[in-house]
């Protein structure tokens, strides 16, 4: 995650881009990117949406929507200072807290 948040950053900074990656701007266009994602599932049945990476045209944009995401998320967490493995970890401690494992 570290190699991935540096390359990102180099990337805006080599752009000049950090006057516009304001919180607020990244999580806007994070949330823009979240419903191109949505857009490529949104009409699908769901046995047509647990197929959609057979598809390779449909699997490719799939996958460049999901990288879109993941890199403004990453990108919005290293501008406000936040380790996203280490809050996912202690999000997933609250929640295995606050939901119990099902008994089967």
């Amino acid at each position: 995650m570290n190699e991935l948040t540096a390359r990102i950053r180099a990337f805006a900074d080599a752009r000049d881009w950090g006057v516009y990656h304001t919180p607020k701007n990244l999580a806007m266009a994070l949330a823009g990117e979240v419903g191109e994602l949505l857009a490529e599932l949104q009409w699908l049945t769901p046995e047509e949406a647990g197929a959609v990476m057979e598809d390779q045209e449909a699997a490719d944009r799939i996958r460049g929507e999901l990288a879109d995401v993941t890199i403004y998320l990453v990108r919005l967490a290293d501008v406000l200072g936040v380790d996203l493995v280490e809050t996912s970890h202690a999000k997933l401690d609250q929640n295995e807290l606050r939901f119990p494992r099902s008994v089967r």
